[in-house]
């Protein structure tokens, strides 16, 4: 029995030293940065697995409407002077002999029309028309301007002289020759007559062409273009009216004017004006045509009054 006895207590030790082995390998596991199987041991030794991480979803962002570009902020405010040049033209209109404006303005490329497609009898403001047939046939001829040519051409424009018009007009080859000048100048509203004043034509048509006396890519070569600015910006200081009322001090022009007591409407007045201001940030073409104006002086002032108004609300 006392063998027996102490075979168990020797079991029972060895039991013991088992459980306490036991023990320190937990301790030894829970101790372990290896990554090793006994790392599994100490997660057992640790109860149930640690929860997933929670996604969060990111607060949502207001976003802000993009506002608008420049280019639109442009054209909403071009839109604006228009309509209020529109406004202000046709209460003018309404207490003034019949008139339409154009304006082109060369920096932007930009044009505006009153009653742009309007015929009206040009009387002297054709001889611009003229001046430019003369220039594109000694061109296709490969030459300058004869001596006789120059020098009717200055009378024409600078003293706005009938008898060195109809000379030039039929040397030119009269109306079909003008014509046909006016269809490589892009004037398409323009019915050129036998007696040149009476040609009719629009204020768009007119523009067009004041805008081809000065396009390096227009039909016009570039000592064509400088002549006629020479001629056009040296009018006789009594025919300096009508277009360059819009022009500001230290401003450049160009101008030629018509004006006809027209006998088949009891000698009431047309006054027309075409021509260009330039200097600093402007660089415009306009063209003023009127008629049924009760004198000379009244249709300056109408035509003056007109171009002032379209730089005023255009701020060119």
């Amino acid at each position: 029995m006392a063998g027996v006895r102490r075979t168990r207590n020797w079991i029972l030790a060895v039991a013991a030293v088992g459980v306490l082995g036991g023990a320190g390998l937990v301790g030894a596991g829970m101790m372990d940065d290896d990554g090793g199987d006994t790392k599994a041991v100490a997660g057992t030794f640790e109860g149930a697995a640690a929860p997933a991480a929670r996604t969060v979803a990111p607060a949502p962002t207001k976003t802000t409407p993009p506002g608008p570009t420049a280019a639109e902020l442009a054209a909403a405010e071009r839109a604006k002077r228009v309509k209020a040049l529109d406004a202000a033209l046709k209460k003018y209109a309404a207490t003034a002999p019949e008139f339409s404006v154009a304006v082109l303005d060369r920096r932007t490329g930009q044009r505006y029309s009153y009653r742009g497609t309007e015929k009206y009898e040009t009387a002297s403001v054709v001889k611009v028309q003229v001046l430019a047939c003369l220039l594109l046939t000694a061109q296709d001829a490969g030459r300058d301007l004869t001596s006789t040519e120059l020098a009717l051409a200055k009378r024409m424009i600078r003293l706005s002289d009938n008898d060195a018009t109809t000379s030039l007009f039929s040397k030119l080859g009269r109306a079909p020759a003008v014509g046909a000048c006016n269809k490589r100048l892009g004037l398409t509203q323009t019915k050129v007559s036998g007696s040149w004043g009476l040609t009719r034509t629009t204020v768009d048509d007119q523009v067009r062409l004041l805008g081809e006396l000065v396009d390096t890519k227009g039909p016009l070569d570039a000592d064509s273009r400088k002549l006629a600015y020479t001629l056009m910006s040296t009018v006789d200081t009594s025919q300096d009216w009508g277009v360059p009322a819009a022009a500001r001090t230290g401003e450049k022009f160009t101008v030629k004017n018509g004006w006809l007591a027209r006998s088949t409407e009891n000698y009431r007045w047309i006054i027309n004006t075409v021509g260009r201001v330039t200097g600093g940030d402007t660089d415009v073409s306009i063209a003023v045509l009127s008629h049924d104006n009760a004198t000379m002086s009244g249709g300056i002032t109408v035509v003056e009054k007109v171009a002032k108004l379209t730089r005023q609300y255009l701020k060119y």
